[in-house]
C-alpha cells in the first residue's frame, strides 16, 4: 500500500519490473514461487491504485467506502493467499534436507489462510481512505490474535528459519519494515508499505542473482566422532 494513487501506480510498476527480472534470473525450477513474489507485490499495488481511483471517484476526493472487484481482489492477495504462499515458496526453494523445519509454518500459513479465506468468502469487503493510508474492512476474524499470530509467523517466521542468510536476512527487513510501515498506518500518517514491498523484491533479485554453492546436509556422524591423536 501507497499514500495515494499515483505512488500505488509508480512503484507497482517498479516493483512489477524487478519481478519480471527476477523471473528471468531463475536458474532453478524450485525457486519460482519465491521469485514471482516480487510481480506478485507488484501486481498487489497496482490493484489498489485502482481502489484509490474508485474511492476518489465515489467520493469526489472525500473519504468515502467503495467496495467492488479491485478492493475484493486487493483483500484476496492481501488476506488469504500471502500467508499460504510465502512459506510454501520458501519450502521450495529449501534444500531437501532442511524442509522438515519448515514444515509447521506452511501448515500455520494454510490454516491462516483457510479461516481468512472463509471470512472474505462470507461478506463483503470495503476500502475507505483514511489520511494518507487505505484502510480496508472485512468481516470479523474468529480468533483474531491467534490468527493474526499464525499469519506473522508464517510470512515472517518461515524467512527466518531458512538455511540460506539471504533468505534470513530477508526476513529480518521484513519484520523490522513491517513494525515501521505499520506504526505509521496506524497514525494515519502515510501508508508506507510499498517501500517495504520494493526493498523485499530488491533483496530477492540479489539473492537470485547471487553465485550459487551446493550446500550438503550437516554430516551428524562426523559432528560425532572423536579426534584420533
Amino acid at each position: 500500500m501507497c499514500w495515494s494513487a499515483t505512488a500505488d501506480l509508480a512503484a507497482g510498476c517498479v516493483i512489477a519490473a524487478v519481478g519480471a527480472v527476477s523471473l528471468a534470473c531463475v536458474r532453478r525450477a524450485r525457486d519460482l514461487p519465491l521469485a514471482a513474489v516480487p510481480l506478485l507485490l507488484g501486481a498487489h499495488q497496482l490493484i489498489e491504485s485502482a481502489v484509490w481511483r474508485e474511492a476518489q471517484d465515489a467520493g469526489s476526493g472525500v473519504a468515502h467506502v467503495v467496495g467492488g472487484a479491485a478492493v475484493t481482489l486487493w483483500a484476496v492477495i492481501a488476506f488469504p493467499l500471502l500467508p499460504a504462499f510465502i512459506p510454501l515458496a520458501v519450502l521450495s526453494a529449501a534444500p531437501q534436507w532442511s524442509r522438515l523445519r519448515l514444515l509447521p509454518f506452511a501448515a500455520i500459513g494454510l490454516a491462516s489462510s483457510a479461516v481468512l479465506g472463509h471470512v472474505l468468502a462470507s461478506g463483503p469487503v470495503t476500502a475507505a481512505p483514511v489520511g494518507h493510508t487505505m484502510r480496508y474492512g472485512i468481516g470479523p476474524i474468529p480468533l483474531v490474535v491467534l490468527v493474526v499470530a499464525g499469519y506473522l509467523v508464517a510470512t515472517v517466521g518461515s524467512l527466518l528459519v531458512s538455511d540460506q542468510p539471504e533468505i534470513r536476512a530477508l526476513g529480518l527487513v521484513t519484520a523490522v519494515g513491517a513494525a515501521v510501515c505499520f506504526t505509521l498506518w496506524r497514525a494515519a500518517f502515510a501508508s508506507t508499505w510499498c517501500a517495504l514491498a520494493a526493498v523485499v523484491s530488491a533483496l530477492l533479485l540479489h539473492w537470485l542473482r547471487r553465485p550459487r554453492k551446493r550446500r550438503l546436509a550437516p554430516d551428524t556422524l562426523r559432528r560425532s566422532r572423536i579426534p584420533v591423536r
